[in-house]
């Protein structure tokens, strides 16, 4: 268990309201009179979530981004954030950032309500946080709903980001499609709305496909398999790493992709399909959940290992 799963745990004991969902699930849903309130809060750390040379507008972007993709995997519509920032000595520095904010919140209809700001330490790596409020009107899926029989579904493609990563740090050829994958992820607000009433648990992969399919297995009671070569790559990521086995392992367990994964009945199927082509973004069938637990990889109809790293954790010390 990671330091931060131990940390998590220790929190449930101060859990006493039902919005929590006892803190298995990436935001809250707050009953506030007939309207259903979904509050996250996501930080982005410099050397963790980007790079220090990245640009700050991007930086902003990024954290308005991640937050809300966990409001659209809860199909909810976003309303307005509050900002926590850490204040850079470098006036043009924050002077980018709150223009690449700016961007944001326009391009993705999110109102600023407020929030705070500290001075770090002089050479002290950056971090921000955000707070995103949405409401749902229709059902807010949970990461615990999967169940045995139903099938595993992956909007876009997997492994863009992990890979634009590695062309950033001058590891990897590839596109500079790659690296705006990575560093201007697109949280997938439309999708989760036509999606939530569909499916029976769905969450964003952040940390990494696999580990993040194994929290929804763990938290829904179920076991689950994966189909290694169903797992869907781009044509940029498929040019830079190929699409062989070792390929789709390194995609699978990258992170930062910010696609939905999400389970439903296989009855839902000719809907999901249609609601693909409606919003023109694939939606790809990679596995399903069965009776048990873990979680099994399988490629070309053969069972395979499980990779010893499933995606990214936080230090387990």
């Amino acid at each position: 268990m990671s330091g931060e799963s131990r940390f998590i745990d220790s929190l449930r004991a101060l859990v006493t309201d039902p919005a929590a969902r006892e803190l298995l699930d990436d935001a809250a849903v707050l009953e506030v009179g007939s309207a259903r309130l979904v509050l996250t809060h996501d930080i982005v750390a410099e050397g963790v979530h980007f790079l220090p040379g990245d640009p700050p507008g991007d930086v902003a972007w990024k954290l308005v981004a991640v937050n809300l993709s966990d409001l659209a995997a809860k199909g909810a519509r976003p309303l307005g954030a509050l900002l926590g920032y850490s204040l850079a000595a470098d006036g043009e520095w924050n002077s980018a950032f709150v223009e690449g904010l700016r961007l944001a919140l326009d391009g993705f209809g999110l109102k600023l309500l407020g929030g705070d700001t500290i001075c770090l330490p002089e050479g002290a790596p950056r971090a921000f946080g955000l707070t995103a409020i949405g409401e749902a009107s229709g059902p807010v899926p949970s990461r615990s709903g999967a169940k045995p029989g139903d099938h595993l579904w992956v909007s876009g493609t997997i492994g863009d980001a992990g890979a634009g990563l590695a062309v950033a740090r001058g590891e990897l050829h590839g596109a500079a499609s790659l690296i705006e994958r990575y560093r201007l992820p697109r949280p997938r607000l439309e999708a989760g709305q036509a999606l939530a009433p569909l499916v029976s648990a769905m969450m964003d992969v952040s940390d990494g496909l696999l580990i993040d399919l194994a929290r929804m297995a763990e938290a829904s009671g179920v076991a689950a398999v994966i189909e290694l070569d169903t797992v869907p790559l781009s044509e940029a990521y498929i040019a830079a790493r190929g699409e062989e086995r070792e390929a789709r392992i390194a995609a699978a367990t990258a992170g930062d992709d910010y696609e939905l994964l999400f389970s439903a009945d296989p009855a839902q199927a000719p809907a999901i399909l249609a609601a693909s082509d409606a919003l023109g973004l694939p939606f790809s069938r990679i596995g399903h959940a069965f009776e048990g637990q873990g979680l099994r990889l399988t490629d070309r109809g053969g069972e395979v290992p499980l990779p010893t790293r499933l995606g990214y954790q936080h230090r387990s010390s």
